[in-house]
């Protein structure tokens, strides 16, 4: 059943870093996390105009939450960035969706009523803090050994077991294509990174995304998770490096405080899926935060999906049906092109969807994200125009 759904929410301002391969020979490698989402947040209040000491909380996530992820990340980063001692922050981690469930959070708070304006993020450096080195391997053994009801996957086996053949090209087209016009430049900014030497330069783009593919090598591609498999480095998402953050207000906040309502948030999921199919949580979280929302796939006009494997996106196209296949979904490309900074990417996403609804002067946008063991979250936003301020 369906909570009472309080006061309405906007998002009045969505930022991202330029994502950078996830590697010691990626642009941000040299960066730490917290200097990272530090720069983050001060673009985000300098773009909103509004003052740090008016933000109650920085909720984000982080998914592999120790070394230099640890020791609550953005806490020291708003600390960093200059924000008043009095602003609190807090670290959370939902694996993949960990800041599309910060995002969650921030919205529920103000529409609980108990806060006005608030920060949701994300940070991850896969290059810096590897994937899966927060956990331990025999304390998993030693999990299922002691009669967990559940088999314990790797998400590339879930991927093989939902898996249908296809490529990155339309992932990596997309977004070659929307670099080029400029569609990415109004929602991220210019990073300075100084290398090892001490020399500085400006990364400014999507590191990961190629412009042109050989399809003759893609094809050759080695499968990873199974022999006769079809999931290989060309159709899974990068290791990368980014951080996002969203702003969330209420409405007499934003007026309060002069902030541009750019988006209403409409409903927000989670859902558990099968641990084993994990990947397709995607399916039942859409279909439920569309029955949520009292819409229908139609009445979407941007359809953003995790691209944590192509599976994942062609299982959600066969199940949901939208009448015009993949035509709005991931417009601008997907992680299979730019790169998945874990922890980050779901405050990319959301970036993605507000500024792709603005430019199409489109009305609805989902967002929706498989996560590891079985869970999936899933956003509906509606653009605010002139006439709803």
């Amino acid at each position: 059943m369906a909570a009472t759904a309080g006061r309405d929410v906007y998002i009045v301002e969505a930022v991202r870093t330029p994502i950078a391969r996830g590697k010691a020979n990626g642009a941000l490698h040299n960066m730490h996390p917290v200097s990272l989402l530090a720069q983050t947040l001060a673009e985000l209040v300098s773009r909103a105009n509004v003052s740090p000491e008016h933000i109650e909380d920085v909720i984000g996530g982080v998914v592999t939450p120790k070394g230099k992820q640890g020791a609550n990340v953005p806490r020291l980063a708003l600390l960093k960035a200059g924000f008043p001692v009095s602003v609190p922050g807090v670290q959370i981690n939902r694996m993949c969706g960990s800041s599309q469930q910060a995002a969650h959070f921030a919205a529920q708070a103000i529409a609980s009523g108990d806060m006005d304006v608030v920060v949701a993020s994300g940070v991850e450096m896969m290059s810096v803090e590897k994937m899966g080195s927060d956990v331990s391997m025999d304390g998993l053994s030693e999990l299922v050994a002691d009669g967990f009801p559940h088999q314990l996957v790797h998400q590339g086996q879930s991927a093989e077991l939902v898996a249908e053949k296809s490529t990155s090209l339309m992932s990596h087209a997309r977004a070659s294509a929307a670099i080029a016009a400029g569609h990415f430049n109004a929602q991220t900014f210019p990073i300075t990174v100084t290398d090892a030497d001490g020399r500085e330069s400006v990364f400014s783009r999507d590191e990961g995304v190629r412009a042109s593919i050989d399809r003759t090598k893609m094809a050759q591609l080695r499968t990873i998770f199974k022999a006769d498999g079809v999931v290989t480095a060309g159709n899974a998402s990068q290791v990368s490096d980014g951080a996002a953050a969203v702003l969330f207000a209420s409405g007499p906040a934003a007026d309060a405080l002069g902030l541009r309502k750019r988006a209403r948030v409409v409903t927000r999921v989670v859902v558990g899926s099968d641990p084993v199919l994990m990947l397709d949580g995607v399916i039942p979280a859409t279909r439920k935060a569309l029955k949520a929302a009292g819409l229908t796939i139609e009445d979407i006009d941007v359809i953003e999906i995790n691209e944590a494997f192509a599976s994942v996106v062609l299982a959600w196209r066969k199940a949901l049906a939208p009448r015009d296949g993949l035509a709005r979904v991931n417009p601008n490309g997907g992680s299979i092109a730019h790169g998945h900074p874990l922890g980050a990417t779901g405050c990319v996403l959301l970036t993605k969807a507000v500024h792709e609804l603005e430019r199409i002067a489109g009305r609805y946008a989902l967002v929706v994200m498989c996560i590891g063991h079985g869970q999936a979250t899933c956003t509906i936003i509606e653009r605010v125009t002139s006439s709803k301020l």
